[in-house]
């Protein structure tokens, strides 16, 4: 891969923090970006398509591209539970000339920086509170109650990693949160 040519901006966030809200404003807003399309062994939510929201893997599969050196990045984020960013994904965005985004889990996007580094902005979207992250998780309707209860416990600790991104915006008001963004990753991107 021809990485070092090429520029990246890595979200990350707790669940329910609004992450991918501003990650589909912000590509509307920059052209140029395109989303890469992580890999996981979770079974589709809701409306969820293979291929467009997620490479939605079987345990064995997702192994097998471990063991092949397929990915830039994985991890077990549950018990059997893996995602992990396919390179393939990202030479493809990159042989387009367009600048890959992407929105994966707090580990995720540290080992993403690590592996990029000043090629890479990393972005952590937080909530207000976790008061205010469970209120999103049960609006969102997409979890049962004690899911919402493991991934309010995991946003705890997932919130310990923001110190360790480019960048941390709260995502309380969301048009000042999609300015803030907006600003840093034109930033980023004129350097």
């Amino acid at each position: 891969m021809e990485a070092e040519r090429n520029k990246l901006i890595i979200f990350s966030a707790p669940s329910g923090s609004g992450k991918t809200t501003l990650v589909k404003y912000l590509m509307q807003e920059l052209p140029s970006l395109e989303f890469s399309i992580s890999a996981t062994t979770r079974a589709p939510r809701g409306k969820e398509k293979n291929a467009q929201d997620y490479y939605f893997l079987s345990i064995d599969e997702f192994k097998s591209a471990i063991d092949q050196e397929a990915f830039v990045e994985w991890e077990e984020v549950y018990p059997n539970q893996f995602y992990g960013t396919l390179k393939s994904e990202l030479q493809k965005i990159w042989d387009k000339r367009h600048i890959v985004v992407f929105d994966v889990d707090v580990v995720g996007g540290v080992n993403l920086k690590e592996y990029f580094k000043d090629q890479a902005l990393a972005l952590f979207i937080q909530a207000p509170s976790i008061d205010h992250l469970k209120q999103r998780l049960i609006e969102r309707a997409t979890d049962s109650s004690e899911q919402i209860d493991k991934r309010i416990a995991k946003a705890r600790k997932e919130m310990e990693y923001a110190n360790k991104f480019d960048q941390v915006i709260i995502n309380d008001q969301l048009s000042t949160a999609q300015e803030e963004l907006l600003k840093a990753c034109k930033q980023f991107l004129m350097k």
